[in-house]
């Protein structure tokens, strides 16, 4: 007796590739219908499912129909028409076909080495979007900074908070080091100096239009070294998760330049509307910014 083929073999693959694909294809042409909110209660996914797992491969076909029957009851369809949620939404069939394409080529990008084409290829792209976006040309990977693309915002933000504390090792312990931010802020900032170990994350209060007040910010980081602690880093933000509010970038750069602050911008929100050049307003005085986050 032959033994089973390690991998899905060719024909199968090709035959099994057209199916998922039409039924993609057939569930965003019909995302419309369906109630944006899973109408299910906690644990109803989980029940549908074997509580071991199986020891035996099922026929794709039976793959398709779990789809049907254990999947689409629990899913929230941040596809939909009717979805006004959360803003990382609305992926487009061109999308789906390159992550079928990255999958399938299944490479690690992590050194130039390891996959020279998805290096340069991130690079590229993301110096274009330097050029979109209106951002300084020194931002480009042929300059002092470049771009790199991290699993999320969060992430960014936590790298950008590990490197102004690198920055300031030499000038004490990270318990003593202090970044700001506005109460609109991002939930990220706080976490992020929470991982990187940063010891205080101090909230600046906001003007009638949510934004960071820089009077107060200013006030808070001479309070912080007459205390003896060691400010490290600001974070401004071009468009609040909560408020769409917009911190007025230059004039927290004036502060952030005086005592040596590391100036993060988090754009997430609305940093893709910066594409657009009567927007550009809101991130003036970002040619001063030492960092920069959004979400394509």
């Amino acid at each position: 007796m032959s033994e089973p083929p390690v991998h899905m073999a060719s024909a199968e693959f090709r035959r099994n590739g057209y199916r998922i694909i039409d039924w993609v294809a057939d569930y965003l042409e019909n995302v419309g219908q369906y109630p944006v909110l899973a109408d299910v209660e906690p644990g109803a996914i989980a029940a549908r499912m074997p509580p071991s797992a199986p020891e035996e491969p099922e026929p794709f076909e039976r793959l398709i129909e779990d789809l049907d029957a254990v999947v689409m009851p629990g899913i929230t369809h941040w596809q939909s028409p009717n979805w006004f949620a959360y803003f990382p939404a609305n992926s487009s069939p061109p999308s789906v076909l390159a992550e079928v394409a990255s999958a399938g080529l299944g490479v690690q990008g992590m050194l130039w080495s390891t996959s020279p084409a998805a290096t340069e290829i991130e690079s590229r792209v993301l110096d274009w979007l330097v050029e979109l976006l209106g951002l300084p040309a020194s931002w480009r990977s042929a300059g002092p900074g470049g771009g790199v693309i991290q699993m999320s915002a969060s992430d960014a933000t936590h790298a950008v908070l590990v490197v102004a504390r690198h920055q300031n090792r030499v000038r004490g312990h990270a318990e003593d080091m202090v970044v700001y931010a506005s109460n609109q802020a991002h939930s990220s900032v706080e976490k992020g100096c929470r991982v990187a170990g940063i010891g205080h994350c101090r909230v600046i209060d906001v003007d009638a239009e949510f934004a960071m007040r820089p009077d107060l910010l200013r006030t808070a980081v001479e309070q912080d070294l007459a205390a003896g602690r060691i400010p490290i880093a600001v974070v401004s933000a071009i468009g609040t998760t909560g408020t769409t509010a917009c911190d007025p970038v230059e004039a927290i750069a004036d502060i952030a330049e005086t005592f040596g602050l590391w100036h993060h911008v988090d754009a997430a929100y609305a940093g893709t509307a910066m594409i657009c050049a009567e927007f550009r307003g809101y991130q003036a005085g970002v040619e001063r910014v030492d960092s920069y986050t959004f979400n394509p």
